[in-house]
C-alpha cells in the first residue's frame, strides 16, 4: 500500500529554506563526518534509494518555481508531479515529463495522486505549507527529514502550523559521513 512521504532537508533550527526561499545553505553545504559510526549517503541509502519508491509527486508552487529555476532539465521524468497553485504556471517540456497545474484543495486531489503512484509512495517534496495541508486532511503518513548542521535563524519552516495529533513517532536515524542525520518519523492519528 502507498504512503505520502514528506521528504526534506532541513537546518539544525528547522527551517526548509532561507525567508527569501533560497536554498543556498543546502546547495554548498560540504561538511564531513568520519566517525565510525557514520553510514556512507551514497548509493541506495540516501536519496536515490528514497526516490526508487516514489511513484508520483506534490509540491507548491515556490518549490516547483525553484527546481524550474536551479536544474537544466526536469529531474522527475516518469514520474507525474502535481503542482498545487492558483497561478498559471509554465510547464516543462520533454518525453516522461508529467506536470499538472491544479488549483485544487488536497483531498480533491488526493484519490488521484495515489492511483498514479501505484505501487509505490506519493512524495510531497514542499513546502511546509502543502506538507501542513497533507496533516491537516490526515492524509500524511510519514516525515523523512535530513538535518544539515547549519543554523539560518530565520526561514521557512518544516511545517507552516502546529500539527494536530500530538508528537510524531521516530521510527529510524541515520547518520551519514557529510555530517548529516535523517530522522524518520511515523503521523500518529
Amino acid at each position: 500500500m502507498s504512503k505520502t512521504q514528506y521528504y526534506c532537508a532541513m537546518s539544525l533550527d528547522g527551517y526548509i529554506a532561507e525567508s527569501d526561499d533560497t536554498l543556498d545553505w543546502l546547495m554548498k553545504y560540504e561538511g564531513s563526518y568520519d566517525g565510525d559510526d557514520a553510514e556512507s549517503g551514497k548509493g541506495k541509502a540516501g536519496y536515490e534509494g528514497f526516490y526508487e519508491g516514489v511513484g508520483a509527486l506534490v509540491s507548491g508552487s515556490v518549490t516547483y518555481e525553484f527546481v524550474l529555476d536551479h536544474l537544466a532539465e526536469w529531474p522527475y521524468k516518469g514520474k507525474p508531479c502535481w503542482v498545487l497553485s492558483s497561478r498559471e504556471l509554465p510547464v516543462p517540456e520533454g518525453e516522461g515529463v508529467d506536470v499538472r497545474i491544479a488549483d485544487a484543495k488536497v483531498p480533491e486531489l488526493y484519490d488521484e495522486m495515489i492511483a498514479a503512484a501505484g505501487d509505490r509512495n506519493l512524495w510531497v517534496i514542499g513546502g511546509g505549507n502543502v506538507a501542513s495541508q497533507f496533516v491537516d486532511e490526515g492524509l500524511l503518513d510519514e516525515v523523512l527529514v535530513t538535518v544539515v548542521p547549519v543554523v539560518l535563524g530565520e526561514g521557512k519552516p518544516l511545517f507552516d502550523r502546529r500539527l494536530p495529533g500530538g508528537p510524531m513517532q521516530l521510527t529510524g536515524t541515520r547518520t551519514f559521513d557529510t555530517g548529516m542525520v535523517e530522522l524518520r518519523y511515523e503521523i500518529r492519528r
